[in-house]
């Protein structure tokens, strides 16, 4: 699968966040594509251009899973084969490992 993550590079680089997260930053292995980026733009040409393989799953996630869901809806508009995570970095962030 590919991880997408649709927050603001600053969510994702971790140099903002919200404070109810332990921790700040993104699912090693991630690419970040704000779902903003999504909504305006064809999003095939814009992973492809991310060095993604279109024919894996991908794996949409945001801060609580609401801009996600936004974005694997758009993805699967696209033609492609995507889902939301939905406990997105909220849920993430609380892992110990």
């Amino acid at each position: 699968m590919t991880l997408v993550d649709v927050r603001t590079p600053a969510e994702f680089s971790g140099a903002t966040g919200y404070p109810c997260d332990p921790r700040q930053g993104h699912i090693e292995g991630a690419v970040n594509l704000p779902v903003e980026v999504i909504v305006e733009e064809d999003p095939r040409p814009l992973l492809i251009g991310l060095g993604l393989d279109l024919t894996r799953p991908i794996v949409a996630y945001c801060h609580s899973g609401q801009r996600s869901e936004v974005a694997a809806r758009l993805l699967r508009s696209a033609g492609l084969d995507a889902v939301n995570y939905e406990g997105s970095w909220h849920e993430w962030s609380r892992r110990g490992d």
